[in-house]
């Protein structure tokens, strides 16, 4: 089941395009986002975002979601 939480996390981590921001602005940790991101993306069962070094931005899928 997707929850708020998770959507508004994935909301701000695409404006952000960086899991160290996006944690900043929802005032959390960056791990617990993480989590966050990959059980969304293990409910969706999608990859909704590319991971590079110097940040994320969305694949194909996250731009539909």
């Amino acid at each position: 089941m997707i929850k708020l939480a998770q959507i508004r996390q994935f909301v701000t981590l695409a404006e952000e395009g960086s899991f160290h921001r996006a944690a900043s602005a929802l005032n959390m940790a960056q791990p617990p986002l993480s989590v966050g991101i990959r059980k969304l993306e293990e409910d969706l069962g999608a990859q909704l975002f590319v991971r590079a070094p110097r940040g994320v931005r969305l694949t194909s899928a996250g731009e539909v979601a």
